[in-house]
């Protein structure tokens, strides 16, 4: 072996040996355009606001991540910028403790006398009982992002290795009003248009299936009264055939009975059934009551199910058999490949919960699902719903072909922030004056002065 070659195995044996101190956390927030989609919590804003964490090692080499907004988030994540700087990259676990320790206190206590980090009554993001979770969520990603660039390689491949180079997403359909989202001068072109009725939401679904190729389609509801949903799917079913999975999330403000109806009359037209009903026990009321009236469609789950504290219960009672993870939510991309295995321990499905976010956030769920085999279905995206313009990865948007994001193979992420893009962004969050994600508010302030979020509402 030449000389050359002696020094270069030393030095990646002594970088693998060697810390990698953390000197540096940036965070910037940035606002981006979204169009005004609605949900049972209410109207999106024109900008929804997102925060991108670099971490930088002494070395120089910075590592990304990309989490909730606003300025609760900002602070949040300086409250721990002293146990993240002069921290090792690699221990994760005392980062965690850290971060948890900080943290610490009063707890919103379900009825069950356990901690509710569920999404019932909160948009996701604004459970204050999850804080701990989202904040060092974003650190291990950035963290791992760190160490892979350090050593060379993919995210993917420090979880356990890629199981998959091309991972499925599926069409995110929204009811709709007119605009494309943005304000004043930044307002943007409205790309999908309104849909507010089932032939809308087939136009919009043919519009990303021309543009993206997706193959299957899931709907927002608890928007409509059920009857407009349950035709919605109906006119979907039809334009797509059956070879294109359908699914419909009302997040948890339909009644039991309604439940109930809904799940009788689409019987064999959905793929799974996703939040119908509020909480564990409701879910599990109703795969019961579906059971015995023959129309046993699968229940999925991101509202009620939300943390490893949650399956156990929703095991007993069969509240769901699917669980739409989300490594934002359930505590970093370490966390999804364990709840991973716990699915495939259990038989249980497996999928992408996802919000308004940027291509850092998407190429990390890209990772995370490449290195998860229990992977049973296409994942959420809000992707299509953000422009180019706002995207802050060198290169601009990543790319969804055939409905798939091919998983980067550079280290790390393998995508890098493009930093006159990052301060555009960070210039529109100054400019506009969203501070935290309000659905209630925007609905009252362009659709009905009196609404309210109604648990059930049908």
């Amino acid at each position: 072996m030449s000389d050359k070659s002696d020094r270069l195995e030393f030095n990646l044996h002594s970088r693998r040996r060697s810390p990698i101190r953390i000197v540096a956390l940036k965070l910037t927030p940035v606002a981006i355009a979204d169009p005004p989609l609605r949900s049972s919590y209410g109207l999106h804003a024109p900008y929804a606001l997102r925060t991108i964490i670099e971490l930088r090692s002494e070395d120089g080499l910075v590592g990304i991540a990309e989490a909730h907004g606003g300025e609760k988030a900002l602070a949040d994540f300086e409250r721990v910028r002293g146990v993240v700087e002069g921290a090792d990259a690699y221990a994760l676990g005392k980062l965690a403790r850290g971060v948890d320790d900080i943290f610490l206190g009063p707890r919103l206590v379900g009825a069950n006398g356990t901690v509710d980090r569920s999404q019932t009554h909160y948009v996701p993001g604004e459970n204050p009982n999850d804080v701990p979770l989202r904040i060092y969520a974003a650190l291990e990603t950035a963290a791992l992002d760190l160490i892979g660039r350090a050593h060379g390689v993919p995210v993917s491949d420090l979880l356990g290795g890629r199981v998959r180079d091309e991972v499925p997403f599926a069409a995110y359909l929204f009811y709709k009003h007119a605009g494309g989202g943005g304000e004043g001068d930044d307002e943007r072109e409205d790309e999908y248009g309104e849909a507010m009725t089932p032939d809308g939401i087939v136009a919009q679904a043919a519009a990303m299936t021309r543009r993206y190729g997706f193959q299957s389609y899931k709907l927002k509801a608890g928007v409509l009264p059920p009857e407009v949903e349950v035709e919605t799917i109906l006119a979907l079913y039809d334009a797509f055939g059956p070879r294109a999975p359908q699914r419909i999330d009302p997040n948890s403000v339909w009644s039991h009975e309604t439940a109930v109806d809904v799940a009788t009359r689409l019987y064999g037209k959905l793929e799974y059934l996703e939040d119908p009903v509020a909480g564990l026990d409701g879910m599990g009321r109703l795969h019961d009551a579906m059971r015995e009236n023959g129309t046993p469609i699968p229940l999925a789950s991101n509202v009620a199910v939300t943390h490893f504290g949650d399956v156990p219960e929703m095991v007993r009672r069969k509240s769901a058999q699917i669980i739409l993870g989300d490594h934002h939510y359930w505590g970093g991309p370490r966390a999804m490949a364990q709840l991973g295995r716990l699915c495939e321990t259990f038989g249980i499905g497996l999928s992408m919960h996802s919000n308004s976010h940027l291509g850092i956030s998407l190429v990390a769920m890209a990772h995370v699902a490449a290195a998860t085999s229990r992977l049973t279905y296409a994942c959420d995206t809000h992707y299509p719903w953000q422009a180019d313009e706002d995207e802050v990865i060198e290169g601009g948007r990543v790319p969804i072909v055939d409905g798939a994001v091919r998983v980067p193979t550079g280290p790390g992420l393998g995508v890098t922030i493009d930093q006159d893009r990052l301060a555009r962004g960070r210039e529109r969050y100054e400019r506009v004056p969203y501070r935290k994600r309000d659905d209630t508010a925007e609905m009252r302030k362009h659709v009905d002065p009196a609404w309210k979020r109604l648990v059930p509402a049908w």
